[in-house]
Order: structure tokens, then sequence, then C-alpha cells
């Protein structure tokens, strides 16, 4: 198969106890596919501006990601200025400037649409489905969302749920999405809207992972200092997802085993501002973290 990520490239203001970072390179879009560069070789479309350093995106081709669908338009980059306090789950957002990223209208390059795998990251539910109209026959739909989309174009949103197999969201949102409190009985309703897996991000409590007949749940982490949190939920879905393209075959097993790629990937993403610390992850931290994972779930 193959993987498609479409979203933003951006640069964030991030405030955090740990101090405050000015132009850090961010977007839904950068985490993903930098996180599922370890398992597959994703396809990348977004827009950035004329101001997006050439480093990172040398740093996309060093870690193979394809960047056919990648635009670069005269004018800034997407701005993105949040705060987060002592708990890590909770951010403010503070500014939010669209500027290249306000009229962004891909056209999928040939060789995209035929792809195995397409992720709609946490975009417009319009652009999702605009998007989705382009594409031929995948195997795999995935999307995430924000609540902003929830509260301001539902109907949208509701329409794209019904055209994808896998829906990612965190614990706010499929709250606010369902109108429940218990996340279970959220993520079954989610279920009846179309998707056949659920997939619901816990943040530092981990992540639920949600099909027909069956629950699945990963722990995060354990992590003493969370330096930002931003991207966590993003890399999440590009590790998931990245395995997912790698095993061919998603299958119940697959699936959980993708669930806990994602959650070493986000627990990586969290342990320095920004990208950075993905910049210089090797495999064998992966497979390291990978190894601690089933040591946390063991018993005898």
């Amino acid at each position: 198969m193959s993987l498609v990520i479409i979203g933003s490239l951006a640069f964030d203001t991030i405030e955090t106890p740990y101090g405050r970072r000015e132009g850090v390179v961010g977007g839904s879009a950068t985490y993903c596919a930098l996180a599922a560069s370890y398992f597959t070789s994703p396809y990348l479309v977004g827009v950035v501006g004329e101001d997006f350093p050439q480093e990172v995106i040398d740093l996309f081709r060093q870690r193979r990601i394809d960047l056919t669908g990648l635009e670069r338009k005269k004018g800034r980059t997407f701005h993105w200025e949040g705060r987060y306090g002592h708990d890590p789950n909770h951010r403010v957002t503070v500014k939010l400037e669209l500027n290249v990223f306000g009229d962004f209208h891909p056209t999928l390059p040939r060789k995209y649409r035929q792809a195995g795998i397409i992720f709609l990251a946490n975009i417009d539910p319009e652009l999702q489905e605009e998007i989705l109209h382009q594409v031929t026959r995948p195997r795999l739909v995935a999307m995430d969302t924000i609540d902003h989309w929830i509260k301001t174009k539902r109907d949208s949103l509701l329409r794209v749920l019904k055209k994808v197999n896998i829906f990612l969201a965190n614990e706010e949102e499929a709250k606010l999405l369902t109108d429940e409190v218990n996340l279970i009985r959220a993520g079954r309703k989610i279920l009846q809207l179309g998707p056949q897996l659920v997939v619901i991000k816990k943040g530092e409590h981990g992540a639920l992972v949600l099909g027909e007949d069956w629950v699945f749940g990963v722990l995060a982490h354990p992590c003493e200092e969370v330096v930002d949190p931003t991207g966590a939920g993003d890399c999440f879905a590009g590790g998931f997802l990245g395995y997912l393209d790698k095993a061919r075959q998603p299958g119940q097993r697959a699936i959980k085993r993708a669930a806990v790629y994602g959650s070493v990937m986000a627990s990586y993403a969290i342990e320095d501002f920004g990208i950075e610390r993905l910049k210089n992850l090797q495999a064998d931290d992966i497979k390291k973290r990978f190894l601690e994972f089933k040591k946390l779930v063991s018993f005898a």
C-alpha cells in the first residue's frame, strides 16, 4: 500500500511550563509525516509560504517523504500560537493566522489518487470531502478533526464520517461529537455514524481503539516531564497509519500493534519542543520503547 497525508504545515509559538518558543515548525501534516516515515515512505500534501525553511524540506527528503504534493506559495506560512498550563491535556489557542493555508484547495498528483491509505488530518471537513472526490478506491481512509469543526461545521463533518474507515479524535472531541461523558459509549456512537474503527486519543492516559465488537486500550509511556504536547496526537496518527501501511494487512492484530507504535511516536514527540525530538530519532529507539510498552502490560 502507500500512505497519503493531507494537512497543515505551520509555524507555532508555544508556551508551556518549560518555556516559550517562537517560530517552531509544526502542523498536523508535518508531525504525522515525520512519525510515519519511520515505518513507510509517506506522500505529503500541504502548502507553505516563502518563509518556510529549506532545512525542513531537506529533512523531509532525508526521511523519504514524497513532496510532489507540497505547494509553496507567495506569502506567509500558517501560524498558530498556543499556551499550556501544568495539565498537558488542555491548551488555549492564543492566535491563529491561516495565511497561505486559508485558500488551500489541493489537486492530488496522479500517483497519490491511487494510494492505499488516505489520511485527512484535522482540516476543514469540506476540504476533506473535496479531497475524497479525487481518490480512487483506497483500502483505508482515516480522518482526524478538532473541536472547532465539530462546533462550526458539524453537518459537513458527519458527511465525511460516513465515507471513512477510521476516525481519530481526542477525548474531548469524541465527547463533544456524541454528547456522551463515557468514552466507550461515545466510541460506540461514532461507529454508528459510519467508520469501522474509532481511535480515541487520551493524551497522557493513552488511547482506546474500538471496533464493531471489540475494544483495545494502550497506555501512554510513563513520562515525568512533558516538555511540549503539541503534535503528539498527530505523531500518534503517523505511527499508527505508518505501521498499518507497512503491515499491509490491517487485521485486528496489526491494528493493536499500530496503536502501540502510535503511542511510541507520541511519547517521543512530547520530549522536546516542536519536531526537535523527531529529527534525531533512530529505528533502534522506536524498537526499544515498543518493548518497554510490552513490559508495561505484561503480567503472569
